[in-house]
């Protein structure tokens, strides 16, 4: 297993899994400008490396996946410095989204305001049931500045989005899991057993199928159906084209498991 250490953000690796850890736990793993370039430092370096496929982000410690921006530094922005915050958030997030490995967050504890905005960014988000969300930035006079509004309306309904922003209430695990903020509630000790046990499950599937697929949802849930439709039939036909494409189909009529080489 290959260990690197981004100061604020711990990447290791055990190909075709890296495990992504804010490592703040002094301040409940808080965001401020240092950590957030970590993190896209680190998202980088994992897209450089093809055996990478999926990417579980979590936080350090038992309380926090991420509690939200540093709301000392933001208290001390101005608005320029303020405006640099947020669009290099939206920046980091973006990269996070459109990664070509799968990431899942483990969230492991609080994710508040930045940190349910990390985990909308990720493609698959596991709670464990000590685990409290919410975007409770107008309490404090903000709102959301990282896509949360936006990436939350498209999660779960712009009716709950405008509950959970316009109200800033946190919600319970199981509460997030019934509105479909999130996809599973786990017991805590199981957290990462069980984001490790979904990413075997994506990796024994075909490595382009599932960059199309993801591609494809991504890309269509900003569009018509009728452009949604054609993205879909785009990354269809790309992944139609591979020699993984013959060797999934050959052995299923075989009855033995794939062997996907990623071509």
């Amino acid at each position: 297993m290959m260990k690197q250490t981004h100061e604020l953000v711990k990447v290791e690796v055990e190909h075709p899994l890296a495990l992504v850890t804010i490592d703040r736990p002094e301040t409940l793993n808080a965001i401020d400008e240092t950590t957030l370039r970590k993190l896209g430092g680190a998202i980088d370096a994992i897209e450089t490396d093809d055996e990478i496929r999926v990417v579980i982000v979590t936080g350090a410690g038992e309380k926090a996946f991420v509690a939200g921006g540093d709301i000392a530094a933001m208290q001390r922005m101005s608005v320029r410095e303020g405006e640099r915050f947020a669009r290099l958030g939206h920046e980091v997030l973006l990269r996070i989204e459109r990664a070509r490995a799968v990431v899942i967050a483990a969230i492991n504890g609080h994710a508040l305001g930045g940190g349910t905005e990390l985990a909308l960014a990720c493609d698959i988000r596991v709670a464990s049931e000590r685990a409290t969300l919410g975007l409770p930035e107008t309490t404090i006079g903000l709102f959301p500045g990282w896509g949360g509004t936006q990436r939350l309306l498209r999660t779960v309904g712009i009716g709950r989005a405008k509950d959970l922003v316009l109200t800033g209430r946190r919600i319970k695990a199981d509460e997030a899991f019934r509105i479909g903020l999130v996809e599973y509630v786990v017991p805590h000790d199981e957290l990462l057993d069980r984001a490790r046990e979904l990413a075997g499950q994506i990796v024994a599937n075909g490595p382009i199928a599932v960059a199309q697929a993801k591609k494809a949802l991504n890309q269509g849930a900003q569009t018509s159906l009728d452009q949604g439709l054609a993205i879909e039939l785009e990354a269809w036909l790309v992944n139609f084209g591979t020699s993984d494409r013959g060797e999934g189909l050959l052995a299923f009529l075989e009855k033995r498991p794939a062997e996907f080489t990623g071509r």
